[in-house]
């Protein structure tokens, strides 16, 4: 799971380490006064008819294409569509590398991103957020038979697989393991199965993510941090009646159970709370 979209300082603050780089919220909304006119409003999504979402499309399971080149879908996908609908307008994608996402959205190119972006405090003194609609922690995955290791302080002489550029890679140094390099999670998981490393240290989305389609039994979730990293829809500043609508879409899709059907469909757990 990639760190510039979710969040892991709050998860590292609950391991009781500190951390540089990405950033996490326990709040919800953060809306603002419109800065500049640069605010999109309800009424200018409803005059249009057309809410125009950023999204990546190439970053499964939240916004991907349907065996490489179909339909565009995802969790983030699913979730931002069912919210037009509340809203009565149809969703426009537009698919954007990350790295140039925010640009789009200060650009006017799209109304809201919905690519799994968390809410940090850097993120807030320039954007609005609408209430959270994933919650994750960080978890330590171990072979299915370690007894050994069941918080983060028993990795301590431990060795886990981590990609060097990742937060993960400095949790689980400052954990006290010995870290073993690797390109991801497919080669850190490859490690621990084969018995090379004790564990690698993920977000939970990812390892569900794997189980969902593998159906591993050969490993585990054996310890997770009690903070939450929380991610949402993304605005420009000012876009307060359009969040206060979203924010309203999302509480009904909450109630009614299309929110946990989304989550069920992709990650076979609620990650919506």
């Amino acid at each position: 799971m990639k760190c510039t979209r979710l969040s892991v300082i709050g998860l590292i603050a609950a391991a009781g380490l500190a951390l540089s780089g990405c950033g996490s919220a326990s709040t919800g909304p953060a809306s603002s006064a419109p800065a500049g006119g640069s605010d999109t409003s309800l009424s200018d999504v409803k005059s249009a008819g057309v809410l125009k979402i950023g999204t990546e499309g190439t970053y499964k399971p939240f916004s991907f294409h349907a065996n490489g080149s179909g339909e565009l879908t995802g969790y983030d996908v699913e979730i931002i569509t069912a919210v037009a609908g509340k809203l009565g307008v149809k969703p426009s994608f537009q698919e954007t590398q990350f790295d140039a996402i925010f640009a789009g959205l200060d650009a006017k190119r799209f109304d809201v991103v919905a690519n799994q972006v968390s809410i940090t405090d850097e993120r807030k003194a320039k954007y609005d957020f609408s209430a959270p609609y994933t919650v994750s922690t960080g978890v330590i995955v171990t072979k299915s038979d370690n007894a050994d290791i069941n918080s983060f302080d028993s990795l301590k002489g431990k060795t886990t697989a981590q990609s060097l550029t990742s937060n993960w890679y400095k949790l689980a140094q400052q954990s006290g393991a010995d870290v073993q390099a690797v390109e991801g999670w497919a080669q850190a998981i490859t490690l621990l199965k084969q018995g090379r490393v004790d564990a690698t240290i993920n977000d939970k989305l990812t390892y569900l993510d794997h189980q969902k389609t593998a159906r591993d039994d050969s490993i585990k979730i054996a310890a997770e941090t009690t903070d939450k990293s929380l991610s949402a829809f993304a605005f420009r500043k000012g876009s307060s009646s359009l969040i206060e609508a979203v924010d309203a879409a999302l509480t009904e899709l909450q109630a009614d159970g299309t929110l946990q059907t989304i989550s069920q469909k992709y990650f076979d757990a609620d990650v919506t709370k």
